[in-house]
């Protein structure tokens, strides 16, 4: 074997690069995706679909696939964070959980930052205080022991919430919570 067939070896055909862009279209027409995602998608569909494919070509996929996702503007990583931590943060997530989610789909640190600067944790205690019918939103038949206390601070932890937070919105008033729900947007 000489040295430009080791070359060839590591660049993908025609037909590979192809099936990365389509695959990447494919993909991004589905769902929203971090680049990390995207790339990890390709390279584990790449390894299954061709046979005796190297590392090279499926990092070379994956890139492929990247930069096609890019150029159709379909792949965002800021965007991205952004729409899934206003989502969170409206649905009741803490920013600790948002954080960890987009960290965990390989968002980079920098725009997770920037992504949760101006989240309301207060706001989103309280969306979470109402969803499960905690300290405010409890209802009147249910007894508010030292025993349920535990529970929804404990609840509120798991969820990301700190206990100070927690402690604050389960002592709110039912009409302060609701005046904070409707002040902010």
């Amino acid at each position: 074997m000489d040295a430009s067939s080791d070359t060839n070896d590591n660049q993908p055909t025609p037909r590979m690069l192809a099936w990365a862009k389509n695959s990447a279209a494919y993909r991004l027409a589905k769902r929203m995706m971090t680049e990390r995602e995207l790339a990890d998608a390709i390279k584990r569909k790449a390894r299954t679909k061709f046979e005796d494919i190297t590392e090279a070509q499926v990092n070379a996929l994956a890139e492929t696939a990247l930069a096609f996702g890019r150029s159709m503007k379909a792949l965002d990583d800021q965007n991205y964070a952004e729409i899934r931590a206003n989502s969170a943060a409206r649905s009741g997530r803490s920013k600790r959980a948002i954080a960890r989610k987009l960290a965990e789909k390989g968002v980079d640190k920098s725009i997770v930052t920037s992504v949760l600067l101006d989240a309301d944790d207060l706001r989103a205690a309280i969306v979470y205080a109402r969803k499960k019918a905690f300290g405010p939103f409890r209802r009147p038949d249910v007894e508010a022991d030292e025993a349920r206390w535990t529970k929804e601070i404990s609840s509120f932890a798991r969820q990301g919430f700190s206990f100070d937070l927690a402690k604050r919105v389960l002592d709110l008033e039912r009409d302060e919570a609701e005046d904070i729900l409707l002040g902010s947007p």
